[in-house]
């Protein structure tokens, strides 16, 4: 009897472990990740992609319906901003209509032809201008959205030994980051992201993290490193990379996916779940101060996979992963890591990777008011069924522009 007793105090720990953790865990979800993208290589239309941004409000809303945990979306200035601060009604408006509201602001330093050479990093002060304008633009929309986070990622670099000064790149990224800095308010702040190749090969000016890092202390006290865990080369240990921006609190946010090669965007935990395991460990086992604040995204976009389906199971698969993490008993961990009692201490942290959450969690969505299975729930309520009856007419036309 004292063993049954013992094991049920334990397992009321742990639910209330995973309840308190799910309580606080807010995943952002991109409106991109419902518009049709592709490959490099061209595009493959689902019917039920969302064509504009009223009905990426729409499949957003009905994310965070089901799961609980999405309440903003993250926007593209260019796709989803084109008339700037004009947008903010519509967008404040969508927002109400569907329960979720503007999240982080993206810019876009990639797309333009005149990005050809560079954006913050081109050698032509004109150019560099142009970027610093559509960023201060970007810092405007978030100001009059209430969205707290301007996140930055810059394809700049090179391909060819010698064709451009890496060193004098670095100074032009300081100057336009900082003024960048200079245009934001204390309840604003700037997401610096790297990326170590692509579509850049020889070079590109923000490859890691400490690059990232240098830049943000350089701009000033609101800049933030934002860690995507597609962007790093095969065998990377992201949690130490985590480890290290939370003890120089530094860190403002993920951009969530996996990956199998590079930066393939598939979603979150599909190749190696463990590493996520791992870098919610770093994050729930630090001090408050270092976390405050740190902003949890998805950044994928599926060309095969249905755009609604692949956004709940990336949800889901996110918070069983952190109530995974959330069951770490952190002061048992640190007592037999001081004692280097390593296989004990390892079987400990395995133990909550390898524990089945999935009861916990359905339990904590039932007594929210949630459905118990969101993707089962998906299927069922006919909603994207009827979303792509109501859109295949303007995706199915829009094929020919892809070809």
């Amino acid at each position: 009897m004292a063993y049954d007793g013992t094991a049920a105090a334990n397992e009321m720990e742990q639910q209330q472990r995973v309840w308190a953790a799910l309580d606080s865990f807010r995943i952002e979800i991109p409106s991109w990740g419902f518009a049709n993208t592709g490959t490099r290589f061209g595009k493959f239309v689902q019917s039920g992609a969302a064509t504009n941004i009223a009905e990426k409000f729409a499949d957003a809303g009905e994310v965070n319906r089901l799961t609980g945990a999405s309440p903003t979306v993250a926007l593209h200035v260019l796709w989803d901003l084109a008339n700037g601060t004009g947008d903010v009604e519509t967008i404040r408006s969508l927002g109400k209509e569907h329960g979720v509201k503007a999240g982080s602001i993206n810019p876009n330093l990639f797309q333009s032809q005149e990005y050809k050479f560079g954006s913050i990093a081109n050698p032509s002060a004109e150019v560099r201008r142009t970027a610093l304008d559509h960023l201060l633009e970007s810092v405007e929309i978030g100001r009059a959205l209430g969205s707290r986070d301007i996140s930055i990622w810059v394809s700049d670099g090179s391909n060819y030994p010698g064709t451009q000064s890496i060193r004098r790149r670095i100074g032009w990224m300081e100057e336009v980051l900082g003024a960048l800095h200079a245009a934001t308010t204390d309840d604003q702040r700037m997401l610096i992201e790297y990326k170590p190749f692509e579509p850049a090969f020889y070079h590109t000016d923000i490859a890691d993290w400490g690059m990232a890092l240098h830049l943000a202390q350089k701009a000033g006290p609101r800049a933030k490193v934002l860690v995507d865990t597609g962007h790093h080369y095969q065998g990377t240990n992201i949690e130490q990379i985590v480890a290290w921006l939370l003890h120089t609190e530094s860190l403002g946010g993920f951009h969530f996916n996996d990956r199998k090669y590079a930066d393939d965007d598939l979603t979150i935990g599909s190749i190696d779940p463990y590493q996520v395991f791992r870098i919610f460990h770093e994050i729930l086992s630090a001090p408050d101060s270092a976390t405050n604040g740190i902003a949890y995204m998805i950044d994928q976009s599926h060309n095969l996979k249905g755009k609604m389906e692949a956004m709940v199971q990336s949800v889901v698969t996110a918070q069983e992963l952190f109530a995974r993490a959330a069951l770490v008993d952190l002061e048992a961990l640190t007592q037999l890591q001081n004692e280097c009692r390593l296989v004990e201490a390892e079987e400990l942290f395995r133990n909550c990777f390898w524990t089945d959450v999935r009861p916990m969690v359905r339990a904590w969505r039932e007594e929210r008011g949630l459905p118990a299975d969101p993707l089962t729930q998906l299927r069922q309520s006919g909603y994207v069924e009827r979303i792509s009856k109501e859109r295949a007419e303007k995706n199915l036309g829009a094929i020919s522009s892809y070809a």
